[in-house]
């Protein structure tokens, strides 16, 4: 049986319609409430801002009326935007989502609205979000690099207008006014590699590709570690190149082909993050190499660095290193927000939090 309801949409709208009159601009709607232009700017801005009965009388007349305040053309003319940009490489990525989440969290804290943009990974669609960041006069930008394919030249072009703060990854490009904020590579990696080593055999490493910054210094740390700790380091060739974003794809193709040869069947390995280390289990417990209940018996081990929202998850539960995502986003806005404000200067400043350890099912 099929239902139209085509008449009773149009006769919806057409009550509302009646019922408010439209107003498009701000100086109509100033005349209609009986308040000043200034004043509904500044109580569009912050309610609080003006006297609590004109507050009341502008609320009680927005009901009444059919108008959508413009946050952007307000705001035009004006010093502050009070708009962040952030850019992350993937939406689909749920530490990026973390992250976001947690950028959008320490911004409305001090009275600022972000607004995102994914570059999927890759480099013209990153560029394009600069441009349009810029063409909306943010107040600054937050921006975890797609890494060795990135615009530098967009990236600086964008440093001349408004301050950036790189998060996660740097570009692979030195800029000298640009900030970041991120882990701590060489205390996570260090950190988990001891702890491998203590409780089984030393790890080898299983890299993610080589698409950011993290992909090089997570390997050189882990190296060093070893290095340190008088162990052989050891990295799994993949047959296979990796260039996608997709690091689940890669983690379970190399190693379900280096599983399927019967090799690091009993090994301990360390992945350069958790979606690479997602890919590995999966090709693990394809192989049955994975005791029933999925807890590591003394043989294969597998272990990661980020703490992935899905790591604790799967199974085995994957024993990672935890990122200080919030951490990481509140001191982010922090040092953006100082140099929206004029605190900005030649010198860049870095700022490396530590990750905490995870143990968990996997090794």
């Amino acid at each position: 049986m099929s239902v139209y309801l085509g008449a009773n949409v149009r006769d919806a709208r057409r009550f509302w319609t009646m019922a408010k009159p439209k107003i498009n601009t701000m100086k109509e709607l100033s005349e209609t409430i009986g308040v000043s232009r200034p004043t509904l700017s500044r109580y569009f801005r912050d309610p609080s801002a003006v006297r609590p009965s004109t507050s009341k009388k502008i609320q009680e007349r927005l009901t009444e009326v059919d108008y959508v305040y413009n946050f952007l053309t307000t705001r035009q003319n004006r010093k502050s935007t009070e708009l962040i940009g952030v850019i992350v490489p993937s939406y689909k990525d749920l530490f990026f989502a973390s992250l976001i989440e947690s950028i959008e969290q320490s911004a409305r804290e001090i009275g600022y609205m972000i607004i995102t943009q994914s570059s999927n990974g890759n480099s013209g669609v990153e560029a394009n979000a600069v441009r349009k960041m810029r063409s909306m006069s943010v107040d600054g930008a937050i921006v975890a690099p797609i890494g060795v394919a990135a615009d530098h030249e967009t990236f600086a072009a964008a440093s001349e207008d408004f301050p950036l703060v790189f998060v996660d990854s740097r570009p692979a490009e030195s800029m000298p006014v640009a900030d970041f904020v991120g882990t701590d590579n060489t205390q996570s990696i260090g950190a988990i590699v001891e702890y491998l080593c203590r409780t089984g055999d030393s790890p080898v490493f299983l890299g993610m590709p080589d698409l950011n910054t993290n992909a090089q210094e997570r390997e050189e740390a882990y190296r060093a570690k070893m290095l340190a700790l008088n162990h052989e380091a050891k990295a799994i060739e993949p047959a296979v190149a990796g260039g996608s974003w997709e690091f689940e794809a890669f983690g379970y193709t190399v190693m379900d082909d280096c599983f399927g040869r019967r090799e690091f069947t009993n090994s301990t390995i360390l992945c350069a993050n958790d979606r690479v280390a997602i890919g590995a289990i999966r090709a693990a417990n394809k192989h049955g190499l994975f005791p029933r209940g999925g807890i590591a018996g003394g043989g294969l081990r597998i272990a990661g660095h980020d703490d992935h929202p899905l790591s604790q998850y799967m199974t085995p539960a994957l024993t990672t290193v935890a990122q200080d995502v919030e951490g990481i986003a509140d001191a982010a806005i922090q040092l953006l927000a100082q140099r929206a404000q004029g605190g900005r200067s030649a010198e860049a400043v870095e700022i490396f939090l530590d990750a905490a350890m995870k143990p968990r099912e996997s090794a």
